[in-house]
C-alpha cells in the first residue's frame, strides 16, 4: 500500500502544493506563536535554582498524588506518543513538496516544518519532567518504551503524497488535543490544578496545529477537488492509525492496546471520538457540496458523508473494563471499566 502513495515531482499533487507557498507564507503568522511569547516547560515545574526548590518538590508531589493511576496511565502513553516527535519529523519532511531539503531552507514549507517541531517538542519534554517529579513512575521502564517507539518507527500509510499526509495530520492534531484536553479535565477533578493547565495549553498548541493542517487542506481542496477528496476517501479507507500503534516496552508488545483501552474506558479518547473527527473534517471542507467530480470520486464523496455514522453506530458497542499491568507504573495492577469521570468532550 505504501508504494502506491508515492508521487514525483512531475505529479499534479506536487504543482499544487508549490502553488501554495505564498498562501502558507501569508498565514504563517498565524499558526506559528513568536517563541519570545511561547510558554516553556521550565514555567511549569518546581525551580531548582531558588532555596525553596525542596519545599517546591514536595509541594508538587503532594499534588500529583491525587491523580488516579488509571489516569497516569493515559498520560504516559501520551507523552510517549509527543517523545517520538523525531519520527514525525522525518515523515513530515518526506512528503512531496512540504520538506525541508536542506535543514535549514527558508521557504514557508520549510518554516512549518520547523516551527511545527520546535512548538511540538515542548510537548513531550514537559510531560516527561512532570511524570519524573511525581515519583510515581517507572521511568526507565517509560524511556525503554520510548526508545523503541523511535526505533521501530512511524507508517500512516501515506507514503509521500501530501494530500494524504495533510489528511492525516488534520486527523490526528485533532485526536491528540482531544486526549489532552480530557486528561487535564481528569486532573482538575483530582484536585490536580497544575496538569488541568498544562494539559490545557499543550491541547491549545494541537488545536492551533489542526487549524494550520485544516487550513493547507481546505486549501488543497479548492484548487484540486477530484484528487483532493480521493485522497480522503483512501485514508479513511485505510484507517487511521495513531502515532505510538507500534508502542511496546521490549516485553508486553500489546502494550498500545492496554493503553488504549484504558483512554476509552475513561472516556478520554475514544471509537466516538474518532466518528465524530471524521464528521468535523467532512463539514470542514465541505465535501458533501462538492461539485464538478468525477463518477469515481462521487463515489467517495458518497461514501465519506456516510462514514461518521457507520463508526458512531460501531462506537456504541464498544465496552472496555479489566484489569492490566503496566511496567510503567512498576506492574501495579490497573483497574478500569466504563464509568468514566464524564470529561467535558473537547471541540
Amino acid at each position: 500500500m505504501a508504494e502506491s502513495n508515492q508521487i514525483s515531482v512531475t505529479s499534479p499533487q506536487f504543482e499544487v502544493i508549490k502553488s501554495m507557498e505564498n498562501f502558507v507564507a501569508e498565514n504563517l503568522g498565524s499558526l506559528l506563536k513568536p517563541i519570545d511569547e511561547s510558554w516553556q516547560p521550565s514555567d511549569f515545574l518546581p525551580d531548582m535554582t531558588k532555596e525553596n526548590w525542596k519545599e517546591q518538590v514536595v509541594e508538587f508531589r503532594h499534588r500529583s498524588s491525587a491523580l488516579p493511576d488509571e489516569a497516569l496511565v493515559v498520560l504516559i502513553g501520551d507523552m510517549i506518543t509527543e517523545e517520538a516527535l523525531p519520527s514525525y519529523q522525518t515523515w513530515l519532511n518526506r512528503l512531496q513538496g512540504v520538506g525541508d531539503p536542506t535543514g535549514s531552507d527558508g521557504g514557508p514549507w520549510a518554516r512549518w516544518s520547523r516551527g511545527w517541531t520546535s512548538e511540538e517538542n515542548r510537548h513531550g519534554d514537559l510531560l516527561n519532567r512532570y511524570l519524573y517529579l511525581t515519583g510515581r513512575v517507572d521511568m526507565r521502564a517509560v524511556e525503554v518504551t520510548i526508545h523503541h517507539l523511535i526505533a521501530d518507527g512511524f507508517n500512516p500509510q501515506t507514503g509521500n503524497d501530501p494530500y494524504l499526509g495533510f489528511i492525516y495530520t488534520s486527523f490526528q492534531e485533532r485526536a491528540t488535543k482531544i486526549s489532552h484536553r480530557n486528561v487535564g479535565v481528569l486532573a482538575a477533578k483530582s484536585g490536580e490544578d497544575r496538569l488541568h493547565k498544562i494539559c490545557g495549553l499543550i491541547a491549545g498548541d494541537e488545536a492551533r496545529h489542526e487549524k494550520a493542517y485544516k487550513l493547507f487542506m481546505s486549501k488543497v481542496f479548492e484548487l484540486d477537488p477530484v484528487r483532493a477528496v480521493l485522497a480522503f476517501s483512501k485514508m479513511m479507507k485505510s484507517k487511521i492509525v495513531m502515532p505510538a500503534h507500534l508502542m511496546h516496552d521490549g516485553k508486553d508488545k500489546n502494550l498500545f492496546t492496554k493503553f488504549s483501552a484504558v483512554a476509552q474506558a475513561l472516556g478520554i479518547y475514544t471509537a466516538k471520538d474518532y466518528a465524530e473527527i471524521i464528521d468535523a473534517l467532512v463539514k470542514e471542507w465541505k465535501v458533501a457540496t462538492l461539485s464538478g467530480l468525477s463518477d469515481v470520486s462521487a463515489k467517495a464523496q458518497d461514501y465519506l458523508c456516510g462514514l461518521s455514522q457507520r463508526y458512531m453506530n460501531l462506537a456504541e458497542r464498544f465496552k472496555f473494563s479489566g484489569v492490566e499491568k503496566f511496567s510503567w507504573l512498576f506492574d501495579r495492577e490497573i483497574a478500569f471499566n466504563n464509568a468514566p469521570l464524564q470529561p467535558a468532550r473537547a471541540r
